[in-house]
């Protein structure tokens, strides 16, 4: 799934293209994918876009007092093209769910691939109609996530770090990925109530958080969206990693598999060389 770093390259890349241009037409080919009808898709025609943004993993695009607001789930991608066909696309079972043409040929696909469709796009007047980013967290890229805002989230807190990471009401933009990545570079178990940190380590945590996201952004500031899955593949050191060495101790890279998902940690760097009990169990192996 596209995350924060992902996401802010995308805004990157689109917004030096599309900001400006005038939307000629816009294809919403996949019924599926969007989630409200008024105002329709038909608004931005004829619109200048005048801001491209992100919110936690929402992509933006906003033409007047109307945006375009999606939100790209496990599958969903946007990929550029220089002509796009003037010919209306045809509803169908392929990937594409949203094509925007530009005045002059350019424009933008927007697709899902896999059978599980869970890419959703809105139209609206205001980013904060949209369910998911009107509960957004603060943004950890944001300057006003402080050290002392990180540590009022973390107060109080029963669930584990993992999961309070991942929570997009919490903090927005980290998913699974990333928070493998952030709690690996904290030297943490994921499985650490969040409320048990002390302030040496909520403060460890914040400044691994932030500088992991940012070199992950920094890495793929400039590339074409076609490499940006690959880069991010590429730069992660133990999510999606399992039974391959730790960069930094040389252990082998664990996993605890879910129903639905995944993660990865090292057991030297993060658990003091324990395995952690698999499915769904919270507690250390004795």
């Amino acid at each position: 799934m596209p995350e924060l770093p992902e996401v802010e390259s995308l805004v990157g890349f689109l917004r030096e293209r599309v900001g400006g241009e005038v939307v000629e037409r816009v294809y919403a080919v996949g019924v599926h994918a969007l989630k409200t009808y008024e105002p329709g898709v038909g608004e931005l025609e004829g619109r200048r876009i005048e801001e491209v943004g992100r919110f936690g993993k929402f992509l933006g695009f906003r033409g007047g007092d109307v945006w375009l607001v999606m939100h790209l789930a496990r599958g969903g991608w946007v990929r550029w093209k220089e002509e796009v066909p003037e010919v209306p696309p045809r509803p169908g079972k392929g990937p594409l769910a949203l094509r925007v043409r530009l005045v002059g040929g350019a424009g933008f696909d927007v697709t899902e691939a896999g059978t599980q469709k869970h890419l959703a796009v809105y139209v609206v007047r205001d980013p904060q109609e949209v369910p998911g980013i009107a509960r957004l967290g603060p943004d950890p890229l944001g300057a006003d996530f402080t050290p002392e805002v990180f540590a009022g989230l973390l107060r109080g807190e029963r669930r584990q770090i993992k999961g309070v990471l991942r929570d997009q009401s919490v903090i927005a933009g980290i998913g699974n990925a990333y928070s493998d990545e952030v709690l690996h570079a904290a030297k943490m178990s994921p499985f650490k109530l969040a409320a048990s940190l002390t302030p040496e380590e909520v403060a460890r945590l914040y400044e691994v958080t932030g500088a992991t996201l940012a070199d992950a952004v920094e890495r793929s500031r400039g590339l074409p969206l076609r490499d940006l899955k690959a880069e991010k593949k590429s730069g992660l050191r133990v999510h999606g990693r399992k039974g391959e060495p730790c960069p930094v101790c040389g252990d082998t890279i664990r996993e605890v598999s879910y129903r639905d998902s995944s993660l990865q940690y090292c057991p030297t760097c993060q658990t003091g060389g324990k395995p952690l009990a698999d499915r769904r169990m919270s507690r250390l192996l004795k």
